[in-house]
């Protein structure tokens, strides 16, 4: 089952495809973070997905959130996608042990070996404001993430 809203975000430090280190906890009291799951690089419906992120990056970065991808692919191939794509933002390897951050989340499909698509959107306290979920094979709408960062707002104010 996945973590709720108004819970705390487990803490976790993973890879980016640059081999860097990225804690959750270092953007507490800085900025809110968006962590989204995705199954798989180089796959049909998470390419789509992340390009979209990327071509609305600005959604992300005008209130001042985070954007986080994270599957269980490893450093080298999340970088190898990343340059493919120009994505300009941080894509986490929950490569070992196998998905546990995921697990964490509780969005890991262990008949799959992947996690879901599942997206958290953390205030800068490391509480999670907003999530959703889609169903396996079923792409996000920008139009959700657009939604979930209005949460930030409302905290805020």
């Amino acid at each position: 089952m996945a973590l709720e809203n108004e819970t705390f975000a487990p803490d976790f430090e993973l890879a980016n495809q640059f081999g860097e280190r990225v804690r959750l906890s270092d953007f507490h009291g800085k900025k809110a973070v968006a962590i989204v799951f995705f199954p798989l690089a180089f796959s049909g419906t998470c390419q789509g997905e992340l390009c979209a992120l990327q071509e609305n990056i600005g959604l992300f970065r005008d209130k001042r959130v985070e954007l986080l991808g994270v599957s269980v692919d490893s450093k080298h191939t999340l970088r190898a996608w990343a340059d493919d794509q120009g994505f300009d933002f941080s894509l986490l390897a929950d490569f070992w042990p196998h998905g546990q951050l995921a697990k964490e989340y509780g969005v890991f499909l262990e008949d799959k070996g992947f996690a879901n698509r599942a997206t958290f959107i953390i205030d800068s306290e490391g509480i999670i404001q907003a999530s959703f979920i889609t169903a396996p094979g079923e792409a996000r709408d920008i139009q959700a993430y657009k939604d979930a960062l209005e949460t930030l707002d409302l905290v805020v104010a």
